[in-house]
């Protein structure tokens, strides 16, 4: 998809033309329309950066890594000199400045930030990506660039950190913002978006399973979190209108060490950038 300048507080909607053609295909072909739809589950849209971004783009160090489990590149952001180094993780359609916020006070805590766009996302090349290549995004930059102190994600990027930790990801602490849960949630929650029956998004399920050769729900967050020693701290919005709070409830459960924190009115997005939040941040892995 192209470039868009819409609001990163909006939830995603689908246009109109897409949800004719959607709609056009299943009544001809449940096959095409289950193409259709995975297609764009998979092809995330690249916003503009906003201004308040701009100044981590450009005193960050650069580099394009190559990351050989999925042979393809990534845009990589040094920011700062510290050795005390966090990772960062954006969301779908995200970039690697989207947490900007969280990052100007954790170099003022005296860490450093690696971030990165991962593929078909910001400056990285492609017109497709999914979870796995976030993980292996992960994992490679943890051999260039850690031992990582802490990792930091919000949305996808939560799930495919806690997914990361448990294919060995060594970090003290994690947060995660905003995060999924349950992929046929995920799945089903994008084919009502698309106006289509669900039997669209079991065939789905089924297309993606026969494609990587193992369930999805293997990656399901909350059926990760049974395996993770590791210190979690869960921030969600009750008002997150992308991903529903009850996410946040079954990783906590999930979870064998782990806080909560809830807001309000913030949403799925606003979050990034609330000082309270980031306090809360801050004193978690501080502590």
């Amino acid at each position: 998809m192209s470039k868009k300048t819409k609001s990163d507080n909006q939830s995603l909607q689908i246009p109109k033309p897409i949800l004719l053609t959607a709609k056009f295909l299943q009544a001809i072909s449940p096959k095409l329309a289950t193409r259709f739809a995975a297609k764009l589950f998979t092809t995330p849209i690249k916003y503009k950066i906003p201004k308040r971004e701009l100044h981590m783009l450009k005193q960050s160090e650069h580099k394009n890594l190559f990351i050989p489990s999925i042979n393809k590149n990534i845009f990589v952001y040094q920011y700062g000199k510290s050795q005390k180094k966090i990772l960062l993780v954006h969301g779908w359609s995200g970039r690697g400045t989207q947490l900007v916020k969280i990052a100007d006070q954790l170099l003022e805590q005296g860490y450093s930030t690696i971030s990165f766009d991962a593929p078909a996302h910001g400056k990285s090349k492609g017109n497709s990506s999914i979870m796995t290549e976030f993980i292996a995004s992960i994992l490679e930059l943890n051999k260039h660039y850690g031992p990582f102190e802490f990792a930091i994600g919000h949305s996808l990027g939560g799930m495919s950190i806690i997914n990361a930790i448990n294919q060995n990801l060594n970090v003290k602490k994690a947060v995660i913002i905003g995060s999924g849960d349950l992929i046929q949630d995920i799945i089903t929650d994008f084919i009502e978006k698309l106006k289509l029956k669900p039997e669209i998004g079991v065939r789905m399920r089924g297309h993606f399973e026969k494609k990587f050769g193992e369930p999805m729900n293997n990656y399901s967050t909350s059926v990760v979190a049974k395996n993770i020693e590791t210190p979690v701290l869960i921030i969600h919005d009750e008002d997150d209108s992308d991903v529903n709070i009850k996410c946040a409830h079954s990783i906590h459960i999930h979870l064998k060490n782990s806080k909560l924190m809830i807001t309000k009115k913030l949403g799925h997005r606003k979050i990034l950038g609330n000082e309270k939040v980031i306090e809360e941040i801050i004193t978690f892995i501080g502590s």
